[in-house]
């Protein structure tokens, strides 16, 4: 007799994370990434860099300017905000 064993977890969910540069902690709970890219281009073959902002939820406001962060995808916080800061990969450097 063979008996199957049958698990009841759900799938893992694949959530997009993107690495990050904060530019600005002015506001509260949330945090601006800027997230820097190179990309081929389509046409001509050159190597250009491309780059897109995105407000992130901080919730304890820990994440100051200059630091390296990950940020993952989450439901929508506000208007403009659905991204979440998940952890810090590098603190920034004192001047």
């Amino acid at each position: 007799m063979s008996t199957t064993q049958t698990t009841t977890e759900a799938p893992q969910k694949n959530t997009r994370t993107l690495v990050g540069k904060v530019v600005s902690d002015k506001r509260a709970k949330t945090v601006t990434v800027l997230i820097e890219r190179r990309t081929k281009h389509e046409l001509y073959g050159k190597i250009v860099g491309k780059s897109s902002k995105y407000h992130a939820h901080d919730e304890k406001g820990e994440y100051k300017l200059g630091d390296v962060v990950e940020i993952a995808e989450g439901r929508p916080i506000s208007k403009t905000k659905s991204w979440v800061v998940t952890r810090l990969i590098e603190k920034a450097r004192e001047v």
